[in-house]
């Protein structure tokens, strides 16, 4: 019986069809234009029980009911259009999954309207790009629990396994589920802002050549480092160029693109109230490596050290050290970040179950995120992982080192913000009092925004001119 149907047969979505196909899901796929959807058929049709329908008449009205159709179109306008489409063709029960990067905001707002018209939604967050939607995603579905058991067989199966388990499972009503994946997004950023850091210090700082380099990230993956983007990293160090059989990394250009997902996660962080420094450093970063021109003319005109390339070997041990606690604060923060939308949107989001799916398929995928389910399998209430061990051993441990690799970068001109951010964080965090107060007393003094004393209840304001001056 096909229930089951796609529209959007991009890369994402194509392999998605293809994934739900080999696993024995009959399915109907779309795409508006009609010659992607005949070369779709002719290339990958006898994958498994895949139909097509040149219109989202077509496809509707060849689906059983409850009929589901997953969109796989570029968020924002797109999705709205594709909805306005579909809504007129499904019938009361029959629900729409938006399977793309959606601002969960988007997502509230689209599955409010559907309610009104008796149709059910579901925003998925689908992780693991071309090869992850083919081989195994990440899926992260949130909206309609009943339609998500309705579609939940095809999605688990679908999805990557680790240890036997799902990398799929229910986040929780609303927007939930595009909320995970973009902190998931968020997250990202800030770790391959670590990753292009810790190449940029071996490279510029210690003087290693670029596949040296890409030696050191594969003894990397080999420890507590372990993760999809470490490993990666290794491959498009090593990669030569077919131009000049030099490192290929060399020839591309230092301009870092964004869509979009890691802005609205250090948004709604401030919205929040939310320290999001290592994910707000990285999209900082992207956004001045787009500014080409105006690093061209200020590399002629401001002065700094040189990296010279001998800041010592010890450097290469420092980097991984720092790197590793790094990673921990941003994870950390990003885990934190859920909790806090969680609460404010009662949402009622599994930290550990999302660091469970999040152990295969997924961008993010590390070793470590064994331990960060277990730290939130003890306490559901965990307040930051930097507080659980071992996390805070291991930090402890690095510590030197991460002060090292800061300081070292500082003296030899190499700007690591998602570094220094990161320590600053962790040193931050760890100070019982700090210089808040004087911030506090400076409101007061411009603003009368009043302020709270240590050793009293209540709000106080102090007459500058006149009190104690």
């Amino acid at each position: 019986m096909t229930t089951f149907a796609l529209t959007g047969l991009a890369t994402m979505g194509a392999n998605l069809a293809r994934n739900v196909a080999r696993n024995g899901f009959e399915i109907v796929v779309h795409n508006r234009t009609g010659s992607r959807l005949d070369g779709f058929l002719e290339r990958f049709g006898d994958e498994g029980p895949i139909a097509g329908a040149h219109t989202l008449e077509q496809l509707v009205s060849s689906l059983e009911r409850p009929r589901t159709v997953m969109t796989m179109v570029t968020a924002g306008d797109a999705v709205d259009a594709v909805i306005d489409e579909l809504t007129p063709l499904l019938e009361q029960g029959d629900t729409i999954v938006d399977g793309g990067n959606s601002h969960h905001r988007d997502t509230e707002r689209r599955g409010a309207a559907l309610r009104e018209r008796g149709l059910r939604f579901l925003g998925v967050g689908v992780s693991g790009g071309e090869e992850g939607a083919l081989e195994g995603p990440s899926i992260m579905p949130g909206g309609d629990a009943d339609a998500y058991r309705d579609v939940e067989p095809i999605l688990t199966t679908i999805a990557a396994h680790v240890d036997g388990i799902p990398c799929c499972t229910f986040v929780g009503p609303g927007g939930a589920g595009h909320y995970v994946k973009m902190v998931h997004n968020g997250i990202e950023y800030a770790d391959m802002q670590l990753i292009a850091e810790a190449y940029d210090l071996l490279r510029h700082g210690a003087g290693m050549e670029v596949p040296a380099i890409a030696e050191m990230f594969r003894a990397w993956n080999e420890g507590p480092l372990d993760s999809f983007l470490i490993e990666i990293a290794a491959r498009v160090l090593a990669q030569r160029d077919d131009r000049t059989d030099a490192a290929l990394l060399d020839a591309i250009l230092d301009e870092a693109e964004q869509k979009g997902t890691g802005r609205w996660t250090a948004h709604d962080a401030l919205e929040l109230g939310l320290p999001l420094t290592a994910i707000t450093e990285a999209v900082f970063a992207r956004s001045l490596s787009a500014q080409r021109e105006l690093r061209a003319r200020a590399a002629g005109r401001l002065s700094g050290p040189r990296p010279g390339g001998d800041a010592g070997g010890s450097l290469v041990d420092d980097v991984a050290r720092a790197l590793y606690a790094s990673k921990i604060v941003a994870y950390a923060q990003g885990f934190e970040q859920m909790s806090a939308a969680s609460r404010e949107h009662a949402w009622d989001v599994d930290l550990g179950a999302m660091a469970t799916i999040w152990r295969g398929g997924c961008i993010i995928r590390a070793r470590f995120l064994d331990r960060v389910r277990e730290a939130y399998d003890a306490d559901p209430d965990t307040a930051n992982l930097l507080l659980v061990d071992p996390f805070t051993d291991e930090v402890a441990d690095a510590q030197e080192s991460w002060r090292r690799v800061v300081a070292t970068a500082v003296q030899i001109g190499i700007p690591v913000p998602a570094f220094a951010s990161s320590l600053a964080y962790y040193d931050g965090l760890r100070r019982e009092r700090g210089p808040a107060n004087l911030i506090q007393g400076l409101r007061d003094l411009f603003g009368a925004h009043t302020y709270r004393r240590v050793d009293a209840e209540g709000t106080f304001h102090t007459e500058w001119g006149r009190d104690g001056a």
